[in-house]
């Protein structure tokens, strides 16, 4: 499908820890329908296109406005919207979702939240300002300087547990929880509060997710994983419920998987394992 395009654009160091890439997704169709795979919050700004939604796993339909959040998901989303379309987003770390909205991510899993109900006004003057760039590095320069005024400072412990996670997350196929208590000072209990809050899931499932993103990479670049699964229908459930695709379909996923795996990949050794590898 050549009408459709995503271009990513790597964030500058100082805005790395809160921000993992900027993004300008474009489908110049009538309508765009497809999944998207688990993945970090998301914020939003629609800056063509009419009314959009997200059908979650459990079966909710959700409208969008045009700048949003979408919190943390723990399984794979149909995304369905208007076209022509041109949206501008990035992810957002823990770290970036908890300074940008200070909710319990725990509390926005798999949930869309308007952006003025955070940003206030901010949201709409970004907008504005976005619409009148053309290109992905364009928007980006827009974009982080507001995003740096409104992420502040004075994140540095949770900096240090983001980190602690996300190289607990890459370890291994299957981490075990004791390690990251370890790596983090904290005991179990408070270990599972804080990605709850952070990351809106425990560790457990953190682990489940990331593994099972690896693993659809790995499938589509023509590999057959199997670290960490207990036999192979352990893995099509698993690969399943993260990316909404079959092992078999991710051989040939549909246009947004194929685009956000490709260009990630590219973009190894630039960013994070975490990011790069799923």
């Amino acid at each position: 499908m050549t009408d459709v395009s995503l271009d990513y654009v790597v964030p500058s160091a100082a805005l790395a820890p809160y921000v993992t890439l900027f993004y300008l997704f474009r489908a110049d169709i009538p309508e765009f329908d497809d999944v998207e795979r688990a993945d970090h919050a998301q914020l939003r700004f629609r800056l063509s296109g009419g009314t959009s939604d997200y059908r979650f796993a459990d079966g909710r339909c959700v409208s969008a406005t045009p700048n949003h959040f979408v919190g943390a998901t723990s399984s794979a989303v149909r995304t369905r919207a208007d076209g022509p379309l041109r949206v501008f987003g990035m992810g957002l770390t823990p770290a970036g979702w908890e300074a940008l909205t200070g909710i319990d991510a725990a509390s926005a899993l798999n949930r869309i939240v308007d952006a003025a109900d955070r940003l206030g006004l901010v949201a709409a003057d970004i907008a504005v300002a976005l619409d009148a760039c053309t290109t992905a590095e364009e928007m980006a320069a827009v974009a982080e300087p507001r995003l740096a005024a409104l992420i502040g400072a004075g994140h540095a412990a949770t900096l240090r547990f983001v980190r602690a996670v996300d190289a607990w997350l890459v370890d291994g196929p299957s981490p075990e929880i004791d390690a990251l208590a370890a790596a983090t000072g904290l005991s179990r209990r408070q270990v599972e509060r804080r990605c709850n809050a952070l990351y809106g899931a425990p560790p457990k499932l953190l682990a489940r997710k990331y593994r099972a993103l690896r693993a659809a990479v790995a499938l589509a670049d023509g590999h057959d994983p199997h670290d960490g699964f207990y036999d192979q229908s352990h893995m099509i459930r698993e690969i399943k419920q993260f990316t909404g695709l079959t092992p078999r379909r991710m051989r040939d996923p549909g246009v947004l998987a194929k685009l956000t795996i490709a260009q990630r990949r590219a973009l190894e050794g630039q960013v994070a394992p975490i990011i790069s590898d799923t």
